[in-house]
């Protein structure tokens, strides 16, 4: 039997390959981005591999990861269904390694694929768990079956596979014990394998199951080119038929994420007792094939045959629920699978509104918590900041994706100030119509499983109008560390290196805060200039602090990582830098005075003219309104060019990066992105127009032949200024740093001002 199904489903190692570059340009081109998560040798290490089912594409992409990892091929097991669409994909997919279900002598085949060296993939939940559904009314795991319209338990097909496997392995090496080289050999030849060596060495490797878990993010309900070219030349789609093209080409055709993560392994029982070893070696005598082995069921006549039946029964469904337990709580966890556990609890405390603040605040506190979780597996989105920290400012792009498909599905309705949970939220749905008309629901099943997650969120929900502005601004302030170092991961890789590696920098870019020992009435936000790094100002904050003043190092967005990482941040960045720095700074202290130098007295002056709460006062020293370098005027046209050229294929921009020689080497790139100079260039002309709304004190503080900026920068300021508490001080120097060298007692006239602001408020 055996034979006759390898002959009918021999691999194409050429399939195969064109199968894998198909794949790789689906990434490549496509939206979709495959991301494989693990530890240690897993693949090397596994047998079997299960998968939840999401879509049918997983069938297919699974085996060439593992082949890409071990250059072993590949057994998918999947629906006998999908061979119907007709001979050709039939072919197709058997010539890649796909194995209907429904064929005859299947786990003695897989068996006997294992032993010559190949990995299996499974999928044991039987079939595409659209709704991601997993716990019933009682929490235990199930779904729901199609066929019999009931929910039942995963199937047990690889926990069979695997246990009954180990139960041959155990025999074989019973039979080299006992020095029977001639029941070996026959299996040897059986098997088709090499040697009784080889034989021997196998059935000593126990059999090893690796879970992991597929998670698709996000989930889209918009039409598409192909579900709309299906519709208009197909007539009357079925139900099923729509919501697979949708969804599906959704995920490959659109910006995906295919999170796949391998679990811990799972291993099947490897220590027998005596009377065990006794009843499996009597029943092997009569065993001659694994067709025999695997024949064994239910209703077979002999005791032997039963108590065996009985052992391999109990011992698969433990080994099921290992590895389904594995499988449906290591999803990869998402912005969406918290939103929507959010207000699926806020419907269930009968809520159908929520503010903004109180729904942005009781995400951001529920992301924060998670974070600090063990165990928990995040989305990378989840892990950078620069992709979650402006939730609480209601401006970020994840959470925006999902509010757009919930109201895309009819689910909400955005009002002006809330967010309104609409009736259908509450409707049951089809497993055919659930992807689409409630993908609330779907996400909230994937994390239904995670009573952690549950917690969390219910937690952040509970307190958020309770929990201190401190803590808040801690979370924002570790956020700040955090994207410094997503900044250095991101920018370190060798395609970086030959601007990198010019580097001179070699004090830590990262921001800080320092609180002295009392409460202070009057905190310092001190703000760098282009190119340098909270560093640069450093020394001057640790002086402030021991004042008895709370003081925080700003890191600009793209600075103290690599100039590569200040090449690809737009001014409006830098600002945004300013203002979350104002706000963790701001739960420590009564009035906060921001100190900038350079292109962050530029940012500082900006910032100002937003009036922000409990702002006191600007510090201005050598603001960057104008450069005195005579070729900056050619920086904008020559930015402009290098866009142009990025827009044709296969050419490169211009002139990315000029040589800088900066006064402090140790701080500043050496390195200077042409766009950071048109960004500074934009950044000045919206400060000159901005400048005259400030309504909180003013000093400006310039260097009379500064090298750098031009010092009628400061004059222009100072004279565009309507507010009435305002001084400029000139300072005698013909350096440009003149704050961190404290030039001309430019850090007394700073004191001076902050002890002012100090007073008056």
């Amino acid at each position: 039997m055996q034979d006759a199904i390898k002959e009918s489903l021999e691999i194409s190692p050429d399939t195969y390959r064109w199968c894998g570059k198909a794949i790789d340009t689906v990434e490549e081109r496509l939206g979709l981005k495959i991301r494989v998560h693990h530890d240690g040798d897993l693949f090397e290490q596994g047998d079997i591999f299960l998968f939840n089912h999401f879509a049918r594409f997983e069938t297919i992409i699974p085996p060439y990861i593992i082949y890409k990892e071990t250059g072993a091929y590949c057994r998918s097991v999947a629906d006998s269904a999908i061979f119907t669409a007709g001979d050709t994909f039939a072919k197709f997919l058997k010539s890649i390694g796909v194995v209907p279900n429904n064929i005859p002598g299947l786990l003695p085949f897989l068996a006997a694929e294992i032993l010559r060296g190949r990995k299996i993939v499974m999928f044991p939940e039987g079939g595409m768990v659209k709704d991601r559904r997993v716990l019933d009314d009682e929490g235990n795991y199930s779904i729901y079956s199609r066929t019999a319209l009931e929910r039942r338990k995963q199937h047990r097909g690889a926990a069979v596979l695997a246990h009954t496997l180990d139960i041959f392995k155990q025999r074989i090496l019973h039979l080299e014990k006992k020095n029977d080289t001639a029941r070996i050999n026959r299996w040897v030849n059986a098997l088709g394998l090499g040697s009784a060596e080889e034989l021997t060495t196998l059935a000593k490797k126990p059999t090893t199951i690796i879970p992991a878990t597929i998670t698709f993010y996000p989930i889209r309900v918009r039409e598409n080119f192909v579900s709309k070219f299906a519709s208009f030349f197909t007539k009357n789609l079925s139900r099923k038929f729509s919501e697979e093209i949708l969804i599906e080409s959704n995920l490959v055709f659109r910006d995906t994420d295919m999170d796949i993560r391998l679990c811990d392994p799972v291993q099947t029982k490897n220590k027998w007792s005596w009377w065990e070893r006794m009843v499996f070696n009597r029943y092997f005598m009569n065993v001659d094939s694994l067709d025999d082995l695997f024949g064994l069921k239910n209703d077979s006549d002999g005791y032997i045959e039963k108590i065996i039946e009985g052992m391999i029964s109990q011992e698969t469904n433990i080994i099921r629920d290992k590895y389904m337990m594995a499988m449906y709580t290591n999803i990869t966890i998402n912005l969406s699978h918290i939103a929507s556990h959010l207000i699926v609890t806020l419907i269930e405390r009968g809520r159908m509104e929520i503010g903004f603040d109180e729904f942005h605040k009781a995400l951001y506190l529920s992301v924060k918590n998670l974070q600090a979780s063990r165990g928990m597996q995040l989305h990378h989105s989840l892990l950078n900041p620069d992709c979650y920290m402006k939730i609480l400012d209601g401006k970020c792009h994840e959470l925006d994706r999902f509010l757009r498909t919930c109201t895309d599905a009819k689910l909400i309705t955005i009002n002006p100030a809330s967010i309104q949970f609409l009736n259908k939220m509450l409707n049951e749905y089809e497993f055919d119509e659930v992807r689409i008309e409630n993908p609330v629901m779907v996400y909230e099943n994937e994390v239904e499983p995670l009573t952690e997650v549950h917690q969390t969120v219910d937690a952040a929900l509970d307190s958020v109008e309770t929990v201190p502005d401190k803590d808040i601004a801690s979370f924002m302030f570790d956020d700040e560390l955090r994207s410094y170092q997503w900044g250095k991961d991101k920018y370190k890789g060798r395609e970086f290196a030959a601007i990198n590696n010019k580097e001179t920098a070699s004090k830590s870019g990262e921001p800080y805060i320092l609180l002295p020992k009392s409460e202070s009435k009057i905190g310092v936000l001190l703000v760098h200039g282009l190119l340098a790094s909270p560093a640069e100002l450093r020394d001057y904050g640790d002086t402030l602090c021991k004042e008895g003043f709370a003081v925080m190092g700003v890191r600009l967005a793209g600075h103290g990582t690599s100039p590569h990482d200040l090449a690809s941040q737009p001014w409006p960045e830098w600002l945004s830098s300013v203002r979350r720095s104002h706000k963790i700074l701001s739960a420590f202290c009564e009035r906060v005075v921001i100190v900038g130098f350079s292109t962050g007295a530029t940012l500082a002056l900006a910032f100002a003219a937003e009036n922000p709460e409990k702002l006191g006062g600007i510090c201005a020293v050598s603001p960057a309104i104008g450069l005195r370098n005579k070729k900056s005027s050619l920086i904008p046209i020559l930015n402009a060019v290098n866009r142009v050229a990025s827009w044709l294929p296969q050419t490169e921009g211009v002139l990315e990066f000029f040589d800088n020689d900066p006064e402090h080497p140790e701080i500043n790139y050496r390195s200077v992105p042409i766009g950071a100079i048109t960004n500074l260039v934009e950044l000045a002309e919206h400060t000159v127009k901005e400048t005259s709304k400030i309504s909180v004190p003013v000093t400006l503080i310039q260097g009379d032949d500064d090298p750098v900026v031009e010092p009628k920068g400061a004059k222009l300021v100072f004279d565009s200024l309507s507010v009435a508490d305002k001084s400029l001080h000139w300072i005698a120097s013909g350096k440009h740093g003149i704050l961190i060298d404290d030039i001309g007692s430019t850090r007394e006239l700073l004191l001076n001002f902050i002890k002012h602001v100090e007073k008056t408020n």
